[in-house]
C-alpha cells in the first residue's frame, strides 16, 4: 500500500508541460512492484527529456532563423555531432558534405578541456577543482574569403569537489559536468549564429 500511494503522488506531480499523459495506477499494479518501478522510471526520463527540450534556447524544427541556407561543419568530434543534431532539429539550414556546396563554413579554431586547483584541505590535499571548457570558432566563405562571424571564443567553467575516497565517483561526476558544458556550448554557439547578419547573395 505504501508503494502504491507513493507512486500515485509521484505521477500526479509530473508537469503537464512535459506532454505526458497521466498514468492511472489501478489495483493490478499493486502486486507487481518491479513493473511499476520500471514504468515509473521511464516516465521520469521522458518528463526530464521533455522539460529539457522546452527549456533550451531553441524551439522545434524550422523555428530558429539562421542566415545560411547551406552550411558545412568539418570534423566528427562529440561537439560537432551534437551541434549538427541541434541544427538539423532547430533550423531550416541544410548541412552539406563539402565546403564547395556550402554558403558558409563553420570552422573550429580550438577546443580544449582542462582543470585547475581551487583549494586544498587542512591536510594539504586537493579539495576542489575548476573544470574549464574552451571553444573557438568562426564562420566564413572560403570561396570568396568573406568572414561572416570573426573568431569567437567561449569558455565555460564548473566547480567540483574532490575526495580521495571517492575517486571513481568523482571521475564520473567530472565526465557528466563536461558533457553538460558541451550541451551548454552548443546552445551558445547556436545563439551567436542566429545573431549573424543575413548573408547577402554574391554578385555574379
Amino acid at each position: 500500500m505504501w508503494l502504491y500511494e507513493t507512486m500515485k503522488r509521484f505521477v500526479s506531480v509530473i508537469p503537464a508541460q512535459a506532454g505526458i499523459q497521466r498514468l492511472s495506477l489501478g489495483p493490478r499494479f499493486r502486486g507487481d512492484g518491479g513493473r511499476v518501478l520500471r514504468r515509473l522510471a521511464t516516465l521520469a526520463l521522458l518528463a526530464s527529456a521533455a522539460l529539457a527540450v522546452a527549456g533550451c534556447g531553441f524551439h522545434l524544427r524550422g523555428q530558429a532563423q539562421l542566415p545560411f541556407e547551406t552550411l558545412y561543419i568539418p570534423g566528427a568530434s562529440p561537439l560537432v555531432v551534437e551541434l549538427k543534431r541541434n541544427l538539423a532539429a532547430a533550423s531550416k539550414t541544410r548541412l552539406v558534405d563539402s565546403p564547395a556546396q556550402a554558403q558558409a563554413v563553420l570552422g573550429f579554431t580550438q577546443e580544449t578541456r582542462d582543470k585547475v586547483i581551487l583549494s586544498f584541505n587542512t591536510a594539504g590535499r586537493v579539495q576542489e577543482y575548476r573544470l574549464r571548457y574552451s571553444v573557438g570558432f568562426r564562420i566564413s566563405d572560403p570561396k570568396s574569403g568573406q568572414v561572416y562571424l570573426p573568431t569567437n571564443e567561449i569558455q565555460l567553467t564548473r566547480d567540483v569537489t574532490y575526495n580521495d575516497a571517492q575517486v571513481l565517483a568523482k571521475e564520473t561526476e567530472e565526465t557528466l559536468l563536461y558533457r553538460d558544458m558541451q550541451s551548454d556550448m552548443v546552445q551558445q554557439i547556436l545563439r551567436r549564429m542566429v545573431a549573424v547578419k543575413s548573408v547577402q547573395p554574391q554578385a555574379k
